[in-house]
């Protein structure tokens, strides 16, 4: 009998969370991208976005919460209600990076957010300025050693995967370059074009219309493979640095303790979203590889690049500048 009780009681609490998310959502959902508008989280956050809002048919209204590295953004949504009303587009840096370089990080990803679904992931690229007179990275690892401490490199911000490809490319060469970090894609990219800095790492969603443009110059890719979006960009292993390998990638996440039937609902949408081939065409316009997968498939993704960055940032002793 005392079992039965237990039963009844769980099933009370339960079925009135399932009745929730099956409704849900029932008003509009805030999804906060932490860094400005124009970058690659930006810009893959309002695709989906835009695509989650048609098939749960409310809002998925995008809000920009940039500084501090993303963690102002962050940190909103990890002290959110946890009702699936407070979303955010999580990157390889906001995710398993920042709190490992910031002493006072205000949140533990693993810790304060909900995994839901990995959205897509995206190449690093390499580009400078076209007034560099580096064409290729032979040339432009030849003028670092000619010229160190005279190269600038800018960064979205410290420690994410564009400064971390940076420190890779700085150890593999032998060269030193000083690295400027700015707050977020754009400002870094408007400043190469116009020859402020030299040179930088960022995602190829937000660098390929600048590519395109020839408004900057491509010298590699820093993933193992070309990508389909821009396959006339080599990349750096076959150019000569062997093994590079660094990219970034980009999830959906909520509140922790926000109800798994919430959760599961968002990550079968995000999946069929990313199996479409509009959505497909859209990633691959832009840079980008859609990726999906389970909560857990993320879960276990979230702890491996965990400890994968945390190799790089200890021996680059990275800290926040």
């Amino acid at each position: 009998m005392r079992i039965v009780n237990k039963l009844i009681t769980v099933i009370f609490f339960i079925l009135p969370v399932c009745v929730f998310a099956q409704a849900y959502p029932t008003k509009p959902v805030k999804v906060i991208v932490p860094f400005p508008p124009g970058g690659a989280t930006d810009i893959i956050g309002r695709a989906i976005s835009e695509k989650l809002q048609i098939a749960l048919g409310q809002p998925f209204i995008v809000e920009n919460k940039a500084g501090a590295s993303g963690n102002i953004g962050i940190s909103e949504v990890a002290r959110a209600a946890p009702d699936g009303y407070t979303l955010v587009i999580g990157a390889a840096q906001t995710l398993t990076i920042n709190h490992q370089i910031f002493k006072n990080a205000p949140v533990n990803p693993q810790r304060d957010l909900a995994p839901i679904a990995v959205i897509a992931s995206v190449p690093n690229v390499l580009i400078v300025t076209n007034k560099l007179p580096a064409k290729n990275i032979n040339e432009l690892i030849a003028f670092a050693k000619k010229n160190p401490g005279k190269l600038s490199s800018g960064s979205s911000s410290v420690g994410g995967t564009p400064h971390l490809s940076l420190e890779l490319f700085k150890s593999q060469t032998g060269t030193f370059i000083v690295h400027i970090p700015y707050r977020g894609s754009a400002p870094s990219l408007q400043d190469l074009v116009g020859g402020q800095i030299d040179m930088m790492f960022d995602n190829l969603p937000a660098a390929l219309p600048l590519i395109n443009a020839g408004q900057v110059r491509a010298i590699g890719v820093t993933t193992l493979k070309r990508s389909a979006s821009a396959p006339e960009i080599p990349t750096l292993d076959e150019t000569g640095l062997k093994g590079f390998d660094s990219q970034g990638w980009f999830a959906l996440l909520a509140p922790a303790g926000t109800p798994s039937p919430i959760l599961e609902k968002i990550n079968i949408e995000v999946n069929k979203i990313i199996k479409t081939q509009d959505f497909r065409e859209r990633m691959l316009k832009v840079g980008a590889d859609p990726v999906g997968g389970s909560i857990e498939d993320f879960r276990q993704k979230m702890k491996s690049e965990t400890d994968r960055w945390g190799r790089v940032i200890k021996a680059a002793d990275i800290k926040p500048d």
